[in-house]
């Protein structure tokens, strides 16, 4: 089925039709523009209308797809290119991006093969060795990596980029002079290049050059000041040359630049011991949480454990041993000698009891010592292994970084609006049900269905309740007291609500949208019970930053919710092509805790309406709680191509 809105598409001329298809240029260099500026989400949206008017255009998938890798949807980004593809079979560029998305999700050999075929078709594109070559490098194929550098160097000697990912790979297999010669080519090409300094100067700190280091960082922060990376490493130096105070300062710029960055806490806390100022035990806490690399005081046990076991095992040796040189003696003694007393314990005197206690005290000495040099182990950051291409400056549109609640999308009910009035912002689904009813009232009001809240509507449906009255007072019939019993619900007055409905049952037991009706009007009168009870839990499967979790300690049983069970399933018995029913049935098993058997409602739901876009969001968040990790993520793409955008917040932050 369509949406409501496809309806209004239904009024236009053909000839529009016509037009807007000649028009189909416009909507792709609209998408692309708006993939350059980094509106991503609305790039989605103009793609979608082209691939709705030429499915068979590859270029729409690999824009979409595009769209969609720059989100960071990458699996979503692939179902894209491989569209394209299949399409194009000999489209470089799609195998290309495929490569890359590939790559951010760690299928590295998968990535190789994509370069592998891009290569085939188009073997002039630098782009293309290099992306093969950093997935080389990610492979720890350190040779492979320079080859395919060198190959890129071939087609463009100029390439910025190649020279920096070379000399990345010389710096990790060992050979630093080699990388300084590539990086000081590549300020030669592009003098003001923050990223190249960095590097150089963590090249010239392995070489334990400090002076020139520090040189570089300098010229890197000045050409780009809000590089926390910069300032990290640049106070490190510092430390080297036990300049502690500036070093502090550098990392307190890396702290405010980046909060989240645990080395440079872990940093600054030894800069602030040496010199006894206060704040260093929460500089050690904070990078601890950050990181657990970083926390000492695990280290110092996992440390005391290992000694301790190899105390125990060294111990369990020597008794083996002296058990076995004792066998070997009792086996050549006569039977009648006899074993030698023990020998006597002589007491230790005050000079042996006072050298004992010093020797413990220079063991506790060398024991603080060892722990001070675990300390001092600081942390440079770089992003050696995998480099990154630059980035645009831009947040617009970047919906995945944007760090938001996210619980399942609500159930849907009907509401109702005046006839002719215009809300842009409710996304409306097309259903038989409700156009008859609609039909039956004359269009006025206006019934539909919806999951957004209606709050400011209050007074129109107040008014649609007296309309009912003189309705009823006429006719009570089972449309008339449905009718009523819906306004009377949208306005919390769940008693009359259910008398109504109750009514319309009586009068005509097949009128489905009576059960689907009262079945969330039991839904909505439980939430307010708990609300004033104090004992009301958002919707299941709240996820939280960092994990996944179900909100509620006590599962409600099933026979709290048996009633409104039971009316959605006359609701679906009646009517089984009616999607909302599955969908909001499977909203009431999440919350009890019926995972498996929500997910099959949600086929069913999707399976009647392709483009149910809460039900694939609803779909994707169970699948990844039920740790089909991959599954949730195709459906949280889905999702956010059809409009709910903060699908890839979820994504980012629990998928890849």
């Amino acid at each position: 089925m369509k949406k409501l809105t496809i309806l209004f598409a239904l009024l236009l001329s053909l000839s529009f039709l016509a037009e807007a298809q000649l028009n189909i240029n416009h909507f792709i260099r609209v998408g692309r523009t708006r993939i350059s500026i980094g509106n991503y989400t609305g790039a989605i949206e103009y793609f979608n209308i082209v691939i709705e008017f030429k499915p068979y255009l590859a270029e729409a998938y690999l824009y979409r797809g595009t769209a969609k890798h720059s989100l960071e949807d990458y699996r979503g980004a692939i179902a894209d290119y491989d569209k394209a593809i299949e399409i194009k079979p000999y489209y470089p560029r799609a195998y290309n991006n495929r490569g890359m998305a590939y790559h951010n999700l760690r299928l590295f050999e998968r990535a190789i093969e994509d370069y592998d075929r891009a290569l085939e078709f188009d073997a002039s594109d630098e782009s293309i060795y290099n992306n093969r070559g950093i997935a080389k490098l990610a492979l720890k194929d350190m040779e492979g990596a320079v080859e395919d550098y060198n190959r890129a160097l071939e087609v463009n000697p100029k390439s910025t980029h190649a020279l920096m990912n070379r000399s990345n790979a010389k710096i990790v297999s060992g050979d630093i002079k080699g990388a300084i010669k590539d990086l000081n080519e590549v300020i030669i090409i592009r003098p003001h290049y923050a990223a190249a300094y960095l590097n150089r100067g963590l090249a010239r700190f392995e070489l334990e050059d400090y002076a020139s280091a520090l040189r570089d960082y300098d010229q890197s922060i000045k050409f780009d000041p809000k590089n926390a990376l910069a300032f990290n490493n640049r106070g490190i130096v510092k430390h080297k040359l036990e300049d502690y105070e500036s070093a502090i300062m550098d990392y307190d710029m890396a702290v405010q630049l980046n909060p989240e960055m645990a080395s440079a806490y872990f940093n600054r806390a030894m800069a602030r011991e040496i010199l006894n100022r206060p704040g260093f035990e929460e500089d050690y806490r904070i990078a601890a949480q950050l990181n657990p690399q970083f926390d000492l005081d695990a280290r110092r046990l996992d440390a005391e454990k290992l000694a301790y076991q190899q105390h125990q095992q060294k111990n369990q040796q020597k008794q083996q041993n002296q058990n076995s040189q004792a066998s070997q003696q009792n086996n050549t003694v006569t039977p009648t000698a006899q074993a030698a007393p023990p020998p006597k314990q002589e007491e230790l005197s005050a000079e042996e009891k006072a050298q004992k206690l010093e020797e413990e005290r220079k063991k506790e000495l060398e024991e603080e010592k060892r722990r001070r040099r675990m300390r001092m182990d600081l942390v440079v950051e770089d992003t050696r292994d995998i480099p990154q291409e630059e980035e645009m400056d831009v947040d617009d549109g970047r919906i995945q970084n944007k760090n938001i609640v996210i619980d399942l999308q609500p159930m849907f009910f009907i509401s109702a609006f005046e006839k002719n009035s215009v809300d842009y912002d409710r996304f409306q689904y097309y259903n038989i049900l409700i156009d008859e009813l609609n039909a039956l009232n004359n269009y006025d009001p206006l019934l539909s269905i919806t999951n957004k809240p209606v709050t400011t509507y209050q007074s129109v449906f107040e008014n649609f309740i007296l309309f009912f009255n003189e309705k009823i007072a006429i006719q009570g019939n089972a449309h008339n007291y449905l009718n009523r019993g819906i306004f009377y619900s949208l306005t919390g007055n769940y008693n009359q609500a259910f008398a109504d409905l109750d009514k319309a049952i009586e009068l005509d037991e097949k009128t489905t949208i009576a059960y689907y009706t009262r079945a969330n009007t039991r839904y909505k009168l439980k939430e307010q019970v708990e609300l004033l009870a104090g004992t009301s839990s958002p919707a299941a499967l709240t996820l939280r930053e960092g994990k996944i979790n179900d909100n509620s300690n006590i599962k409600p049983s099933t026979i709290e919710y048996q009633d409104i069970l039971d009316d959605y399933a006359v609701t679906l018995f009646l009517d089984p092509n009616f999607f909302f029913g599955y969908y909001n049935r499977a909203f009431i098993k999440l919350r009890l805790g019926e995972y498996r058997s929500a997910v099959e409602d949600l086929n069913r739901a999707i399976d009647l309406e392709p483009e149910f876009a809460e039900a694939y969001f609803n779909r994707g968040l169970t699948k990844i709680f039920l740790d089909d990790i991959e599954g949730g993520a195709l459906d949280l793409s889905r999702a956010g191509e059809l409009g709910i955008h903060g699908a890839y917040n979820i994504i980012v932050r629990y998928c890849n």
